[in-house]
């Protein structure tokens, strides 16, 4: 199986929700790839590449990405989940912005703000104002999943992934 994580950051350094989305990612299982997209963020993809559990690292470096504008990044992934089964990203403003993008744009549903990872295809997200667990299973080609960081611990710093560089998608 392989994962694509949406890399966090302000152009100069990786936030630290990343870590928290590797280690759902690293749960799912496969080979696990993030995606950093923006302009002249070559330390960001550094810092990705020694996460661990990364295999490689997709750097798209653009104008165009520099403000992360969610139609922007969305036209990048969506042609790269021809070589991807799952998708994450933080639940964050920037993860809440693209991923429902990314869900239309593949027609699939998107499954919002996990809290745990029970199988490849199966994740507990919280409903009722966090007063139940729900359990969400997707039939979908494409899985796009939000990941609440809270209930995620981060993964360590002793990866050494390979950074490989990405063609920015055309403006939308």
């Amino acid at each position: 199986m392989a994962i694509l994580v949406i890399a966090e950051h302000d152009n100069k350094s990786l936030n630290a929700a990343t870590a928290k989305v590797m280690t759902a990612a690293t749960a799912i299982g496969g080979d696990v790839h993030v995606l950093v997209a923006g302009n002249n963020c070559r330390a960001v993809a550094d810092e990705a590449a020694k996460l661990d559990g990364v295999k490689a690292v997709k750097l798209a470096e653009s104008a165009t990405l520099e403000h992360g504008l969610a139609e922007e990044v969305a036209a990048l992934i969506v042609p790269m989940m021809a070589g991807y089964d799952v998708v994450l990203a933080a639940a964050t403003a920037a993860g809440k912005n693209v991923m429902p993008r990314v869900a239309a744009l593949l027609d699939v549903a998107q499954i919002s703000e996990i809290t745990a990872v029970k199988s490849a295809d199966t994740f507990e997200r919280l409903i009722y104002a966090g007063n139940a667990i729900q359990t969400v299973q997707s039939a979908e080609a494409k899985i796009v999943v939000t990941v609440r960081t809270a209930a995620f611990a981060a993964v360590g710093n002793g990866g050494a992934a390979s950074i490989e560089p990405v063609a920015a998608a055309g403006s939308p």
